[in-house]
């Protein structure tokens, strides 16, 4: 029988992250962990030690630090037995953005787009040269809606989004598997963290719930899954409008409509 390969999972001390751990557990793959709350993640795996019978290493790391990040990107690197990475760390801001402190916001932006994007470097050339493996990326609806007015937040999620899908062209024929996913809101601690009362937030989906719609897509390869989204057919129509404009991106001349007069 065929060696599972290992699972690399950033925010990994709660909530999808957690989750995620738990199903990749009971499908069989041994596990990284990876978080600042190391005391959490340890709980976590000894149960899952007990119930799966799978080896877990656990990586205390702050993502937002250029130390802690190389440590992961090296484990990336050189454990050949690392054949799916979820970048799932992540964070939210409270207020607007112009109440957001811009400091806060370079953290926000490196925790949420520069570290995922490091660790998809750091393991992305091996597994093409292995020809097998996946990156899953979590994101967000809010990068699909600016109209939801979390700015930074939403722009790093339209990032994860943009990674995914270019990705996905760049490394499917190479063997190498990359997954969007999409969540609306979710019943996880980010809330409290963006210092959101959950209370007021309408339709939570619960975490369980979205994992595991999203590993039915992950299995079926779906390149973008979006667990929330009941109607197929309106993301196949934004795509496909999409796809109509890229003919018309000729830039020998200015659109007709910005030319001015001579």
């Amino acid at each position: 029988m065929a060696t599972l390969p290992t699972v690399l999972i950033t925010g990994a001390s709660s909530g999808i992250g957690a989750t995620y751990a738990a199903r990749f557990a009971r499908r069989g793959h041994d596990l990284v962990l990876v978080a600042r709350d190391t005391a959490r993640m340890e709980a976590l795996a000894d149960g899952l030690r007990r119930d799966h019978g799978v080896a877990i290493d656990i990586i205390g790391a702050d993502l937002t630090s250029a130390d802690d990040l190389a440590v992961i990107e090296t484990r990336l690197r050189d454990d050949d037995r690392i054949g799916i990475l979820v970048n799932n760390a992540g964070a939210s801001l409270g207020g607007g953005f112009i109440e957001q402190a811009t400091d806060d916001i370079g953290r926000l932006v490196a925790l949420n787009t520069t570290a995922p994007v490091r660790l998809a470097s750091a393991v992305a050339p091996r597994l093409a040269a292995a020809g097998a493996g996946a990156i899953i990326n979590i994101g967000s609806v809010v990068g699909l809606a600016p109209e939801f007015r979390l700015s930074v937040y939403g722009a790093t999620k339209a990032f994860m989004l943009f990674l995914s899908q270019a990705l996905s062209l760049e490394l499917a024929p190479a063997g190498v598997y990359v997954q969007a996913v999409l969540p609306a809101a979710t019943r996880t601690e980010i809330w409290a963290r963006s210092g959101t009362d959950i209370n007021t937030v309408p339709g939570l989906m619960e975490v369980d719930e979205l994992v595991d719609a999203a590993l039915v897509g992950f299995d079926r390869r779906e390149p973008v899954t979006i667990p929330p989204l009941h109607d197929a057919a309106q993301w196949d129509a934004f795509q496909a409008a999409r796809q109509t404009m890229l003919p018309g991106f000729r830039q020998e001349h200015a659109a007709e409509r910005y030319q001015t007069k001579a």
